[in-house]
């Protein structure tokens, strides 16, 4: 179901947090910009995201949403990802991943002004 934005319930979300090593920051942020087209061109992919934390230096967390956990599985095990994650890899020291099952999106003030 959605919900008129880009942000649909009952979607599936993944987020990524990733430590990258230190001072190779801007070079991450690069790479990542110039390789989004292996993840957001798989027809499964409703988005991605890319965020800093702005407590702890050099932490990522990249957040993408899928129709379903069948499609990011299928993205998964393809080779766009597999190259997609061998290009993001020297940046990387360490890092999670946990996947989510988005149950509801309630619009801000903000967002419904802006439409």
């Amino acid at each position: 179901m959605t919900n008129g934005n880009s942000t649909s319930e009952g979607a599936f979300r993944v987020l990524l947090r990733m430590e990258i090593n230190p001072g190779l920051e801007s070079e991450f942020e690069k790479a990542w910009r110039g390789s989004t087209e292996a993840v957001t061109g798989h027809p499964a992919c409703l988005g991605q995201w890319l965020s800093k934390d702005n407590d702890e230096d050099s932490v990522y967390f990249i957040v993408s949403d899928w129709t379903d956990e069948v499609g990011f599985r299928e993205f998964e095990s393809s080779e766009a990802h597999l190259a997609h994650r061998e290009r993001l890899h020297p940046y990387r020291g360490k890092g999670s991943f946990n996947t989510m099952q988005v149950i509801a999106h309630i619009e801000g003030k903000a967002a419904k002004n802006a439409a």
